[in-house]
């Protein structure tokens, strides 16, 4: 049975063994201290809120996802696929969006994907029963399964904060690639969401030190 992560607790048994097997994870521990849980929103509201948040500021996602919950109240995948066009660009959603959101409601509809199933299955072929619905890339399934689901041992090998924190963890001269960034993450099985956390934490703490973030 696979692990999630639903409590603090559960942070704590990963970065336990997680300390015990790896030399970098007890290098960037005394500067990070324990990472956030951040569990976020279950179900379809979990995985509108990941893209809707997509490539935008927190506060322009927040914003965005405020004016669509009011006009939409009733988010169930077949309101969703009857909105048209302008309402959904008047909750300030892109083209994109639009077309990644309809398809992400016809999956459901038609039974093609079960977010519900998703918790159950281990989280590589979580992964893969999502990327098959259009618009629904390696990035949000990494997010969706990790915060909304909480699988311990997924991955966002695609995010450019967590390849540039394992650059500075493991001096590395250049930022990883994804594949690059996916084979390093192999070493932290079965707690890589656990070691994302800290990543994403170490990230947040050196580019403070330099200045980068405010």
């Amino acid at each position: 049975m696979h692990r999630l992560i639903q409590t603090e607790s559960d942070i704590i048994a990963g970065l336990e063994e997680l300390q015990a097997e790896c030399e970098v994870i007890r290098r960037m521990m005394p500067q990070t201290g324990q990472p956030p849980l951040r569990r976020q929103r279950y179900g379809l509201d979990g995985l509108l809120a990941i893209i809707v948040g997509q490539q935008v500021s927190i506060a322009a996602a927040n914003a965005i996802w405020g004016k669509f919950t009011a006009n939409f109240p009733d988010r169930r995948p077949e309101i969703l696929l009857m909105a048209d066009d302008e309402a959904l660009r008047a909750s300030g959603l892109s083209a994109p969006k639009i077309r990644t959101i309809r398809a992400i409601a016809a999956a459901i509809q038609a039974g093609a994907l079960d977010l519900d199933s998703l918790a159950a299955m281990d989280a590589d072929a979580a992964k893969a029963a999502m990327i098959v619905v259009k618009g629904i890339g390696p990035w949000t399934a990494d997010i969706y399964l990790m915060f909304c689901l909480g699988h311990a041992d997924a991955f966002a090998p695609g995010d450019l904060a967590l390849q540039e924190a394992i650059r500075m963890a493991f001096r590395l001269d250049e930022r990883p690639t994804e594949r690059e960034t996916a084979l390093i993450s192999e070493r932290w099985r079965p707690w890589r969401a656990v070691a994302a956390r800290l990543l994403w934490a170490y990230y947040k703490v050196e580019k403070q030190r330099e200045g980068v973030i405010a």
